[in-house]
């Protein structure tokens, strides 16, 4: 029952340096990138909008899509790890600071071997202050959400509405785990850091917003605003041999520029939505299924046994281990 991280980047310097010339241009077509798009939501088309209705805890939406009303336009990336879904995922839906600690210490054991959690809870390693001295912890947080700006990182706690939000308040304004100036929204049962404020563009905005995301719950969601470059996809590591290994396999120039997706994580089963009326989705998942592995953890151990789905831009796959496929999530290690 719903309670009604900065991400490392990588300079090309290495990889350009070692490819060069027309090589160079070859990686970036398979990057898929092309020009930077404007970050900004695109104009709503003529008829019906699909833009996110403001944000209201009322459990319509589920949060990976709800939370998009509060992000600011500009964000480049956004994650919502839903912590209700986890625990209905292993059998907990109920559970909160009012629960015993080793039941507590339990679900979390197991939400990171068997979920796939984008966030393992900014308030966690404060637990003992927090319910000490203000009565409530991490568990008692429904869902989270960071994201990065030009301006700077943000995030979003949503907490179980039947909490008090006064020992939240007090909280904030003593500034423990983190919480210190940040936003209460005791109505909505909010605290946030660099929201979006009433009137301001969100990514809920986006035209593009219901394609790029799924109306069900799911553990963790995945947005960017742009296709990952293949000099970040690839990692650190990689030389002008690992990217020659994909682009001799596959014909690139069929790939389409990706201007947004995202990803969302349910039940065991991994959903990029790379948005309708593509054409590439098959050549997509197989250059995914061939991404080199570069470093300890390649894209096939979180991600496997890839279905198609071109009629609604999707690319599933089973999650094959659900810590890589969030560390490779976060570190923008996907083929996308």
């Amino acid at each position: 029952m719903r309670h009604t991280s900065g991400v490392p980047t990588t300079t090309p310097t290495r990889l350009a340096l070692a490819v060069g010339g027309p090589v160079l241009a070859v990686a970036l077509a398979a990057s898929g990138c092309g020009e930077d798009p404007d970050p900004r939501p695109a104009p709503a088309p003529d008829g019906p909008s699909y833009a996110v209705p403001e944000y209201d805890n009322d459990g319509e939406l589920a949060p990976g899509l709800a939370a998009l009303a509060l992000v600011p336009a500009d964000a480049t990336t956004v994650t919502v790890t839903d912590f209700d879904a986890a625990r209905a995922t292993l059998g907990v839906p109920e559970l909160t600071s009012a629960d015993l600690m080793s039941d507590r210490r339990d679900f979390w054991e197991r939400a990171a071997r068997e979920t796939v959690l984008l966030a393992e809870g900014m308030l966690r390693d404060d637990t003992s202050e927090l319910m000490l001295d203000h009565g409530f912890t991490q568990d008692d947080v429904d869902w989270e959400a960071h994201f990065t700006t030009p301006d700077g990182p943000g995030w979003i706690l949503s907490f179980r509405p039947d909490l008090d939000m006064a020992g939240v308040r007090r909280a904030v304004e003593a500034g423990v785990a983190g919480l210190g100036g940040a936003v209460v929204d005791a109505r909505r049962h909010l605290v946030t850091s660099g929201a979006a404020a009433d009137g301001e563009d969100t990514w809920g905005d986006r035209e593009d917003v219901r394609s790029l995301t799924d109306p069900a719950a799911a553990e963790s969601t995945f947005y960017r605003s742009a296709c990952v470059p293949v000099v970040d996809a690839l990692g650190p590591d990689a030389g002008v041999e690992d990217l020659m290994a994909v682009t001799k396999a596959h014909d690139i120039e069929i790939l389409q520029p990706v201007e947004a997706f995202g990803i969302g994580f349910a039940d065991g089963v991994a959903t990029a939505r790379l948005g309708v009326g593509r054409t590439d989705l098959f050549e997509r998942s197989a250059v995914a299924e061939d991404w080199p592995t570069v470093g300890s953890v390649g894209f096939g151990d979180g991600f496997t046994r890839p279905v198609v789905d071109p009629s609604t831009g999707r690319i599933g796959w089973t999650v094959g281990d659900p810590r890589a496929a969030a560390g490779l999530t976060l570190t923008d290690a996907l083929p996308f």
